[in-house]
C-alpha cells in the first residue's frame, strides 16, 4: 500500500479544526466574579391578575449555561486521535483509527501485582499521546501482544455519502454519457430538415390547387410534373436518413412506418416516370407531407430521450415506484422504494405497443395496397390495353399507399410522448418505458401519509392556551409524550413545545385511536385525551362555549380540559396539486396510511376539497396492515422522481394514464383512416371513377384526418 496517500494529522491540529482547545494549550479557568443577585420586582394584585388573563402563554426557550473550562477540557479528552484515509478501491469515504496503542494503553485494565496494590491507576497526560506510524500492509505493534485479543482497526463507511457517490457513478456512466452523445448529435439538423421539407409541401400543395382550380396552361403542363416530381424527389433527400432507417429495420425482420414509407416513394417514383409521359400530376403533396411528419416523429424521440438524460444526469437522489399486487380489495398499490439507476437504463427505450400494433396494420395494408393496384390494373388493362393497365394500376398502388395510413399516424404516439415528458421534466420525473406506463394504469391504490400532506415546514404552532389548575409544563410535557409515542405528524412539533419548557420526557402507553378524529394514551397513570373539540365533547370533557379554533389539538387530562394547541396547517403547492390530481381521476383511489388522528373526512374536505369517494380512510388495525407490506424482490420500479413532494409523483402516475389513453385511440384512429381509405379505393376501382384519384383530393383527404390526430395529441397537456 503506498503510504503518501496518507497524512497523519496532529491532535492539536485536529482540536483545532473542530473549534475546540488544544490540549497542551488548556488556559486555567479563570475565577468567575461573584455577582449580586438580582432583586425580584414587587408584583401588584392588578398586574397579577392582567398576567392571568392573558389566553395565549409561549414561554421562552430557555437558554443553557456556557460550559466551563473543566468541561472543555473534559470533552476534549474524549476525542480519539483519527486519520482520514481515501481509498479508490473502497465506494465512500473511510475513517481509520490511529494512535492504537495509546488508546488500548488508557482503556487497558491495569495489573495488580503484590508489589503495587496500594498504586493508584495511572492518569492519561496529554503527553502520553503516542503518534503512530500510518497503518500499512507491513507495520506491527511495537509490544507483545496475546493472540486473539488484536483486531486491526477497520474502515468505517459513511453510507449516506457513499450512496450518492455511486449513485453519481451509475449517473455519469449512463444517463450523462447518452446525454452528451445525443447533444452532439443535436436536433438543429433535424429543425431544418422539417423546415425546408414543409416549404416542399406548401410549394407542391400550392401547385396542385393551381391545377385543379385550371390556372395552369397545357403548355406549361409538364414544366408542372416535372416540378412535382422534383420536388418528390428533394423531400426524400431531406428525408433520406427515415428511409435508411426503413430499408435497416428490414434487414432486422421489422416492419415500420418508415419501411412503408421507402416502399410508397418507390411507388411514387415509377408513378412519376410515368406521369412524365401522360402529363399527368402526381401526388408530390401528400408524400412530402408524410415525409415531413417521419422527420417531426424522429426530431420528438430525439427530444424526448435528451429530456429524460437530462433529468436523470441532474439527481442528487433517486426514489422509484413500485405496484404491489392484492394490496388492498384486491387491487394494485403503489410502494415507493430507492430507485436504481439500471431499471431506467434497462427499460427507457423499449417500444411502445400501440405503435408496434400499428406497425402490424401498415405491413398488411402495404398488400391491400399492392392488391388492390394490381386490380385495377387488370380492369383497365382489358379495356385501355397493357400500358393502359399497367400505368393505372401504379397509380392506383401509389395513391392506395398513400391512403393506407394517415400522415399524423407517425406523430401518434411520439408527440404525445414528448408532450408529457417536458412537463414532468420541470418536476424532475420519468417515466421508466412503455412497461412503466403501462404499469402505472388500469384501477389502483395509491398510499398517502401526514408527510406527504404537511411536510415539517408546513406546520406551525400559533398559540398555547392552558386551562385548570395544572402547570403547563406538565400539560406540554403529557400532551407531547402521547403525541411523541404515537409517531404522527405532529411529532417534531411537539418535540419544540417539550424543549421549550424545558419539560420532562414521561412515556405514554396503551394509546388507542378512534375514527371521530381522536385518540388517547396513559402517562404516569393518568389517561389523556388529545383530538378536536367534538371528540372531546363526544368523550365526556366539558369545553368552553367561548373557545372555538378552527384546528386545534385539545389537551384532557383526566377528562378535566387542560389546554389547547392551535395549530396551523399550510398548504403546500405540491401537495395541493399532487392530491388533486391523484383524486380527480378515475380507478384511481388514494388511501390514507398514516395515524394521524386529526385527518378526518371534514378535514381532507375542508382542506383540499376532496370528496370521500375519492380518498378511503380505513380502521387503524388496517392502517397499520398497509404499513406492514414489503416490496416484492423481483419488483421493478415503474417510474423515478428525483425531486421530494407528492406533485412529482402524482403527476407521473396520472400522466402515464393519460398517456396511455392517448396513443391508445391515436393507434385505432389511424387504423380507421386507413381502413377507410382503402375502402374507397376499392369503391373507386370497381366504379371505374379513377379520375377522382387527384393530387388535391388525396392532399385533402390527408389534411381531414390530421384535425382529429392533433386533438388527441394534446391530451397530455391536460395532466
Amino acid at each position: 500500500m503506498d503510504e503518501k496517500k496518507y497524512e497523519t494529522l496532529d491532535l492539536e491540529e485536529i482540536i483545532k479544526e473542530f473549534g475546540g482547545t488544544p490540549r497542551t494549550q488548556v488556559p486555567e479557568p479563570e475565577p468567575v466574579p461573584e455577582q449580586e443577585e438580582p432583586v425580584a420586582e414587587e408584583i401588584t394584585e392588578e398586574e397579577e391578575e392582567q398576567w392571568e388573563e392573558l389566553p395565549w402563554q409561549m414561554p421562552a426557550p430557555q437558554t443553557e449555561p456556557e460550559p466551563t473550562a473543566e468541561q472543555e477540557l473534559e470533552a476534549t479528552r474524549r476525542i480519539d486521535v483519527l486519520e482520514t484515509v481515501k481509498t479508490e478501491d473502497m465506494g465512500g469515504d473511510t475513517v481509520r483509527l490511529e494512535g492504537l496503542r495509546g488508546e488500548l494503553a488508557e482503556r487497558a485494565p491495569i495489573q495488580e501485582t503484590a508489589e503495587d496494590t496500594e498504586e493508584e491507576a495511572k492518569v492519561w497526560k496529554p503527553e502520553d499521546t503516542i503518534h503512530a506510524e500510518p497503518f500499512s500492509d507491513q507495520w506491527e505493534p511495537e509490544y507483545d501482544q496475546p493472540m486473539g485479543e488484536y483486531i486491526p482497526p477497520q474502515p468505517i463507511q459513511f453510507q449516506p455519502r457513499s450512496r450518492l457517490r455511486e449513485l453519481k457513478k451509475k449517473l455519469i456512466a449512463g444517463p450523462e454519457k447518452r446525454y452528451y452523445a445525443l447533444t452532439e448529435q443535436g436536433v438543429g439538423k433535424l429543425q431544418a430538415a422539417i423546415f425546408l421539407s414543409l416549404l416542399v409541401v406548401l410549394i407542391a400543395a400550392a401547385s396542385t390547387l393551381m391545377y385543379a382550380l385550371g390556372m395552369v396552361q397545357e403548355n406549361r403542363m409538364r414544366l408542372m410534373v416535372f416540378g412535382q416530381f422534383f420536388a418528390m424527389l428533394i423531400s426524400a433527400l431531406l428525408g433520406y436518413n427515415q428511409l435508411i432507417e426503413g430499408a435497416a429495420s428490414l434487414l432486422r425482420k421489422k416492419f415500420t412506418l418508415n419501411t412503408l414509407l421507402g416502399v410508397t416513394f418507390l411507388v411514387c417514383c415509377v408513378d412519376g416516370i410515368l406521369c412524365l409521359n401522360q402529363l399527368r400530376v402526381p401526388c408530390c403533396a401528400a408524400f412530402s407531407l408524410e415525409v415531413t411528419m417521419s422527420l417531426w416523429a424522429t426530431y420528438q424521440k430525439r427530444a424526448h430521450e435528451i429530456s429524460q438524460m437530462d433529468t436523470m444526469r441532474r439527481a442528487s437522489r433517486l426514489d422509484g415506484l413500485v405496484a404491489v399486487e392484492d394490496y388492498l380489495d384486491e387491487k394494485r398499490g403503489f410502494l415507493r422504494k430507492e430507485g436504481q439507476v439500471e431499471d431506467f437504463m434497462d427499460r427507457y427505450a423499449d417500444p411502445v405497443r400501440p405503435e408496434e400494433t400499428l406497425q402490424k396494420y401498415s405491413f398488411v395494408a402495404m398488400f391491400i395496397a399492392f392488391a388492390i393496384g394490381v386490380f385495377a390494373g387488370v380492369m383497365n388493362g382489358l379495356s385501355l390495353g397493357v400500358m393502359g393497365g399497367i400505368s393505372a394500376g401504379v397509380q392506383v398502388a401509389a395513391v392506395s399507399l398513400l391512403a393506407s395510413v394517415p400522415a399524423t399516424a407517425f406523430i401518434s404516439h411520439t408527440r404525445p410522448i414528448l408532450l408529457l415528458q417536458r412537463r414532468l421534466h420541470r418536476l424532475g420525473t420519468v417515466l421508466c418505458g412503455w412497461q412503466g406506463v403501462e404499469g402505472l394504469s388500469g384501477k389502483v391504490i395509491f398510499p398517502i401519509n401526514f408527510g406527504d400532506m404537511y411536510p415539517a415546514d408546513a406546520l406551525r404552532l400559533n398559540g398555547v392556551k392552558y386551562f385548570g389548575s395544572r402547570e403547563p409544563e406538565q400539560i406540554a410535557s403529557y400532551a407531547a409524550a402521547v403525541v411523541i409515542a404515537d409517531r404522527s405528524g405532529l411529532t417534531e412539533l411537539f418535540a419544540q413545545v417539550l424543549e421549550s419548557y424545558n419539560g420532562r420526557f414521561y412515556d405514554a402507553y396503551n394509546l388507542e385511536h378512534f375514527e371521530n378524529g381522536g385518540m388517547s394514551g396513559v402517562v404516569e397513570g393518568e389517561t389523556v385525551l388529545l383530538g378536536s373539540a367534538s371528540f372531546m365533547k363526544e368523550n365526556g370533557v366539558e369545553v368552553p362555549e367561548n373557545v372555538r379554533m378552527g384546528y386545534a389539538v385539545y389537551v384532557a387530562i383526566e377528562k378535566e380540559l387542560c389546554g389547547l394547541f392551535a395549530v396551523s396547517y399550510e398548504k403546500t403547492q405540491s401537495a395541493t396539486a399532487g392530491i388533486s390530481t391523484l383524486t380527480s381521476y378515475k380507478g384511481l383511489q388514494c388511501v390514507m396510511t398514516g395515524d394521524d388522528f386529526m385527518i378526518t373526512y371534514g378535514f381532507m374536505k375542508n382542506k383540499f376539497g376532496i370528496k370521500p369517494k375519492r380518498f378511503i380512510l380505513p380502521d387503524y388495525p388496517l392502517r397499520n396492515a398497509l404499513r406492514q407490506v414489503q416490496i416484492p424482490e423481483d419488483g421493478t420500479c415503474l417510474m423515478m422522481t428525483t425531486a421530494t413532494g407528492l406533485a412529482p409523483i402524482a403527476y407521473g402516475v396520472t400522466g402515464a394514464r393519460v398517456l396511455r389513453n392517448a396513443c391508445r385511440l391515436g393507434t385505432v384512429l389511424h387504423i380507421i383512416g386507413g381502413a377507410v381509405g382503402l375502402a374507397m379505393m376499392i369503391l373507386l376501382v370497381i366504379l371505374g371513377a379513377l379520375d377522382l384519384l387527384t393530387p388535391a383530393n388525396m392532399f385533402l383527404y390527408q389534411l381531414v384526418w390530421m384535425i382529429p390526430a392533433f386533438l388527441v395529441t394534446e391530451w397530455t397537456r391536460s395532466i
